[in-house]
């Protein structure tokens, strides 16, 4: 049976301030809703660019908050240790859902990050070289 479905946008109250929770939406600066909502792929598809940062962070997506026990799709789609998540659930709300769009960047990041892939098949190529350029891109390797 499909776990149930909370009603998205819900509102909340936490230590006496009202907050908006939103469910699978578009989350970004400085426009996007900010819930307190962590998105594990887009943590590891950060890696090759602040693996200072995210090393530590995917150890302890993996070793604290263990969203992938039992799952052979990978990281849950997203959590929020902030909403009061009536499961027990020491970090909040999991979403019981899996978007395999979501998954698709994690496995050539890494590789980015292992070998520079990516980057220097983008470098390689004129047209996107070209189409970098035009959109008024310059410095590092253009």
């Amino acid at each position: 049976m499909p776990p149930p479905v909370l009603r998205w946008p819900c509102i909340r109250s936490l230590n006496g301030i009202e907050r908006r929770f939103c469910d699978y939406v578009a989350r970004g600066v400085p426009y996007g809703p900010d819930d307190g909502t962590i998105a594990p792929w887009a943590v590891v598809a950060s890696l090759p660019f602040a693996p200072e940062i995210v090393l530590p962070a995917i150890d302890y997506l993996v070793h604290e908050v263990d969203l992938k026990t039992g799952n052979p799709y990978g990281f849950k789609a997203t959590f929020n240790p902030t909403y009061p998540d009536k499961s027990g659930n020491p970090h909040g709300w999991v979403s019981p859902w899996h978007y395999g769009i979501n998954q698709r960047p994690i496995n050539p990041m890494i590789e980015n990050y292992r070998t520079g892939l990516l980057w220097r098949l983008m470098r390689g190529c004129p047209y996107i070289v070209d189409g970098l350029r035009r959109a008024g891109f310059t410095g590092g390797w253009l």
